[in-house]
């Protein structure tokens, strides 16, 4: 199941780069049972892994998209 959903967000971020919230949100409408707190562990994960990267946007959020 780990890698079906983190396989899944890596998917959703190849489309540029996202909020939690928005990964959450296209996550659910992919079928998928997720809260917020379950995708930013996944994403914490994918950045220690270097498969994604993080920042803090002018708005104060979180934004991910894939490593280069």
């Amino acid at each position: 199941m780990r890698h079906d959903f983190e396989g899944e967000i890596v998917n959703v971020l190849n489309d540029g780069e996202l909020t939690v919230a928005f990964i959450t949100r296209f996550l659910m409408e992919r079928g998928f049972d997720v809260t917020r707190q379950g995708v930013e562990r996944a994403l914490r994960r994918l950045a220690e892994d270097g498969i994604v990267e993080t920042w803090v946007g002018n708005n104060g959020r979180k934004h991910y998209r894939l490593a280069r």
